[in-house]
């Protein structure tokens, strides 16, 4: 890794950022504080609201921390589709005693307003999902003393971030909870993800720029498999949701080991983009009919979801995981940190040992064969 970026957070681990209210700054300063890297998330949040979590999370810790942002997605739904799934979901709305959302809030997430934010008070890392930034963008966050990371899900997608200049790449793995981050959301690519150990492998040869893997990361043995394989660094998502800090509900907390939920999948049917969700009644009835329109269908959603959030209905929530989910442990973030850091130094010495032990034996044979 960089010396920059290393000089940032002593250990290699990094929690993701989670928007919809997860990635609060109690979580962020408990993993900075523990020698990782903690994130905000910026997503669905004005640029006020992320300047006040900012300063609040400025005022629990003075370690270094990132701040997430979406690129604006263009406009590309076929028309009449939102529609069409608006009246599919009619029912639930009902159900929940709440109206539907508006479809026309926005489809930029107030990106050149928190642009104007962190550039006029700058954080130490902003990480961009959905896209690379114009390369002025991050051109000007670099000036400004900001390192920037960019998510990619393809050895392509990653030669594009490292051509517009940003500091690293944070390889997504099709296992990754929450919604990919590919560049161009496209529905006959659907399904068509990577899986992490064979991205970071493709992407450590496709760059040169340090290489952050994210996906279905839960143990420290993980981090040493992934850092093995050419990542500088591991980005952990869902194994910080289940923590005290996270400021996901309960019910969502306890779904990722409960029985009743016991597998992930890709879905459109609560955001009109893929993201993994466990498998819960509303994605099995709405899923297979969700349009390709983001964030329109994000916004339809967003009321029935906060409604089933706050009757306790986890089958009507985004239960938003990756595929390691029923390894969550509930923990204080930094316990969490002082748990993973332990298991990595373990899975290292292991692995060391082993060569060192392969070439004793070696060492010995060669003894052997030249006295016989």
């Amino acid at each position: 890794m960089s010396s920059a970026l290393t000089d940032l957070f002593p250990l290699p681990i990094v929690q993701a950022p989670m928007a919809g209210g997860v990635s609060v700054p109690q979580l962020a300063a408990a993993v900075s504080e523990a020698g990782g890297l903690g994130f905000l998330a910026a997503g669905y949040k004005t640029a006020d609201g992320m300047y006040q979590e900012i300063k609040q999370l400025r005022g629990l810790t003075n370690r270094p921390f990132g701040v997430n942002v979406f690129v604006p997605q263009p406009e590309h739904a076929e028309s009449g589709v939102v529609e069409v799934y608006a009246h599919q979901l009619a029912g639930e709305a009902a159900w929940y005693e709440t109206e539907l959302g508006a479809t026309d809030c926005g489809r930029d997430d107030g990106y050149d307003a928190k642009l104007a934010v962190l550039l006029d008070d700058p954080v130490p890392v902003v990480s961009f999902h959905f896209g690379v930034p114009d390369r002025e963008v991050l051109a000007r966050l670099r000036r400004a003393g900001t390192l920037t990371l960019v998510t990619a899900t393809t050895a392509e997608e990653a030669r594009a971030v490292e051509a517009a200049g940003a500091d690293a790449v944070i390889a997504q793995g099709v296992e990754a909870g929450g919604h990919q981050g590919t560049h161009r959301d496209s529905p006959e690519q659907d399904g068509a993800g990577i899986g992490l150990l064979s991205l970071v492998a493709q992407i450590r040869e496709a760059v040169g720029i340090p290489v952050v893997a994210a996906g279905g990361v839960m143990r420290g043995g993980q981090i040493a498999a992934v850092l093995a394989a050419g990542a500088d660094a591991a980005q952990l998502g869902t194994a910080f949701l289940a923590t005290d800090e996270s400021g996901a509900p309960d019910p969502h907390k306890r779904a990722l080991t409960d029985p009743l939920f016991t597998r992930t999948q890709l879905t459109r049917a609560f955001t009109g983009r893929p993201a993994r969700s466990l498998v819960n009644r509303f994605l099995r009835e709405h899923g297979p009919y969700a349009p390709a329109a983001y964030p329109e269908v994000h916004h339809l959603t967003s009321p029935l979801r906060k409604a089933a959030a706050r009757a306790g209905d986890a089958q009507g929530m985004a239960l938003w995981a990756g595929q390691g989910h029923r390894m969550a442990r509930e923990l204080p973030a930094g316990r969490l940190v002082e748990l993973l850091a332990a298991e990595l130094a373990e899975a290292r010495s292991v692995l060391s040992d082993a060569s060192t032990g392969g070439e004793s034996r070696g060492n010995e044979s060669r003894q052997g064969g030249e006295g016989a």
